[in-house]
Formats: C-alpha cells, sequence, structure tokens
C-alpha cells in the first residue's frame, strides 16, 4: 500500500470532483459532467445547478436547463440512495434497473405504514401511466387528483412513496418546470433510455464511475454514497481488482483507479483552492463520514439533523464556513460565515468565485464575510 497523508488524499479527491481549476479539463456538455460525476444530488434543482457551476468551465446556468428539458440528455430522477439526482439519460437504461429494486424493496415497510400495499401500488402505477400518456406533464397535485378520480386517494408522505416508486421502476421521471413546480412525465415519452447491463457489469461500471468521481475511497464508502449492499459492492470491486490500486489512509486500506497513478507523483498545488460548494453537495456525501473534510467541532453548523446540508465554503478540501444568498430579480447577495479568521490569501479567490457565480447566474453579486 502507498501511505497517502491527509492532505493528498483531499487533493485528490478535489481533482477527481473537479475541484482544482488549474486540472479542469473542459468537457463537451452538462451530459458528459454528469456522467463522469456519477450523477448530481438533486433534491434541491438549484443547488444541483450549482454544484455543476463549481465544477465547470463556461458553463451557465440556462445550459443545464437546456440540457435537462430541450436536449434531454440529462434526466432528474430518483437515483443513488433513493434520492433525487440528475442523471445522464444515456446511464438510465443500466443505472435505474440497478437502484430501483433496491430501494423499491427497501421501503416495502414504509409504504405498508401509509395505505401502500402491493395491490394499492399496481393500481397506482397504472393509473399514473394512463394520465400522463393521455394529458402529457402533471403536477403532483394534478397526479394525486387523478389517482383520486380512479380511487387512490392519498394524504401525506403517501404520496411522495408512490411517485418516487413511479420512477423507481423507471414509468416517470421529472419533466418541465410549470413556474416554480415541476412535473412529471412518463420516462418512455421523454427519452429514450441508453443501453441496458446484467447486473454484475452495471455494479462493476458503477464501481468504475465512483472511483472514477471520489476514489481514493473505500467500498463502505461506495455503500454510504450509493445505498446499495455492501457485500455486492465488495463483489464488484472484487471484478475490476485489475484496475484498481491499493492506497493507505490512517494505516487503513482505499483504492483509486489505476488510470491516476500519475496524480500520486505530482508536486503539491501552489494556489489555494476556495470553491463555494453548494447544499447537499456531492463533495460531502460520497464517503462514509466526514472526518477529513469537516472539522469535527463545526460538523453540526454543516449538518445539524434532519438530512440538510449546508452550502459551504471549501478551502483546500476542508470545510472552513457556511455561505447562504439572498436573491432579488438581477442582484445575488452572497454571506459568507467563516468558522475561524481566513488567511488573507483566500478573500481574492473568494472574490473570483463570487465572479464566478455572477457569471453563471447571470446576474450582479456582492460578497460579505462574517466570522463565528
Amino acid at each position: 500500500m502507498i501511505p497517502l497523508c491527509h492532505d493528498r488524499v483531499r487533493l485528490l479527491r478535489l481533482r477527481a470532483q473537479r475541484l482544482v481549476p488549474q486540472f479542469r479539463e473542459p468537457v463537451p456538455g452538462v451530459a458528459d459532467l454528469v456522467k463522469e460525476l456519477c450523477g448530481i444530488q438533486a433534491q434541491d434543482a438549484r443547488a444541483a445547478t450549482l454544484a455543476l457551476r463549481v465544477r465547470s468551465a463556461g458553463l451557465v446556468a440556462a445550459d443545464v436547463e437546456r440540457a435537462r428539458v430541450q436536449e434531454r440528455t440529462i434526466i432528474r430522477t430518483w437515483g443513488q440512495r433513493g434520492t433525487l439526482h440528475l442523471m445522464a439519460t444515456e446511464d438510465a437504461g443500466w443505472l435505474l434497473p440497478l437502484l430501483g429494486p433496491v430501494f423499491i424493496a427497501g421501503s416495502r415497510r414504509r409504504r405498508a405504514e401509509l395505505g401502500l400495499d402491493e395491490d394499492t401500488c399496481a393500481r397506482g402505477m397504472r393509473a399514473i401511466r394512463d394520465a400522463l400518456a393521455s394529458q402529457g406533464p402533471l403536477t403532483r397535485t394534478e397526479l394525486v387528483e387523478q389517482l383520486a378520480v380512479n380511487g387512490i386517494r392519498l394524504e401525506g408522505q403517501a404520496r411522495p412513496y408512490l411517485l418516487s416508486r413511479a420512477a423507481l421502476e423507471g414509468i416517470i421521471c421529472l419533466g418541465p418546470d410549470r413556474g416554480a413546480e415541476p412535473t412529471y412525465v412518463l420516462l418512455s415519452d421523454w427519452i429514450a433510455p441508453g443501453r441496458a447491463l446484467s447486473e454484475e457489469a452495471a455494479y462493476a461500471e458503477l464501481a468504475r464511475r465512483y472511483l472514477g468521481a471520489y476514489g481514493p475511497a473505500t467500498p463502505e464508502d461506495m455503500a454510504a454514497w450509493s445505498g446499495l449492499p455492501i457485500s455486492r459492492i465488495r463483489a464488484a470491486w472484487r471484478q475490476i481488482a485489475d484496475q484498481l490500486m491499493e492506497v493507505a489512509i490512517d494505516s487503513s486500506a482505499a483504492w483509486m483507479l489505476k488510470s491516476r497513478a500519475a496524480w500520486l507523483d505530482e508536486p503539491p498545488i501552489a494556489d489555494q483552492v476556495v470553491c463555494l460548494l453548494p447544499a447537499f453537495d456531492i463533495y460531502l456525501l460520497g464517503y462514509q463520514n466526514r472526518d477529513l473534510t469537516v472539522p469535527r467541532q463545526y460538523a453540526k453548523r454543516v449538518n445539524a439533523g434532519g438530512g440538510m446540508l449546508h452550502p459551504t465554503l471549501l478551502v483546500d478540501g476542508r470545510v472552513a464556513g457556511t455561505w447562504k444568498s439572498q436573491r432579488t430579480k438581477n442582484q445575488l447577495d452572497v454571506i459568507v460565515e467563516s468558522f475561524e479568521q481566513l488567511a488573507p490569501e483566500v478573500y481574492p479567490r473568494l472574490e473570483a468565485e463570487i465572479a464566478e457565480i455572477a457569471r453563471f447566474l447571470v446576474v450582479q453579486a456582492s460578497l460579505q464575510v462574517t466570522s463565528r
């Protein structure tokens, strides 16, 4: 095993995540970026768009929406961990059949508690298909109304649980927004999913993709990131063992792709890496824990509970603060709250991040930094 210090691990992960500007190679389009990163957490659609911003050069927010709604080279649907993600359309043919059955089975008890037994779910799937086939994109409220017409009355959490099951079965995905509200469409009407893979080949492909975007990492890290069974992930890593190299983090084994071996010989970068990551950023969701990323004494300021991950200021791979923004029509005011006093050299790079966000969103932007 090749021993790695924490700074080296963070730099390798930053590079894999396309968060180091000097090593950020351009990609042909939004879909290529989503594919390279194994998907983008998208329960917050605006945050997902900003996650692509910080990992790209030259894109603007409108490019992301164009790729999703007009080109349809990416889709927004339920993916890893059974949560909403942006997914490359060409991956849907093998990724949804891999993920869907695991999360459908895992939420069976909760669905039953909500009155969604298998018979009700089957009737609901048929009603959803019929409604969307005949009426086109519908909001959640409109779909629920159509279900009620068919004798399926949903209350509270039963609504998202039935819709997420329909998405995990490959029946629906999110379609064009209607104002501030998303709509749902039939997946088969919206896109032509890409190639199918056997389950074994799909696990191996996902393991390669994961390590390409998150390595060095462990099977346990991938299990936490994906929500898939650790036994199947370990089997997938054995299947691609000839493509992996073993490293040591705190004397424990981790792995990265052999194709990245040259990265280990590069000298440390001279400039600090300063990024403004959005809420629910994949850099914080990709591992079993955040010990290398979030100082323990500030962990609750990043994640106070309830699954919420606040937008963060990242300096050389470690979270140095949180941030929030207030937007009017053409103005974005960004307020950064650092955990400790920032080094002077951070400020110019932080200002550059603000300018880049302004360019990406096509607004004027201002920066305020506080410390608490």
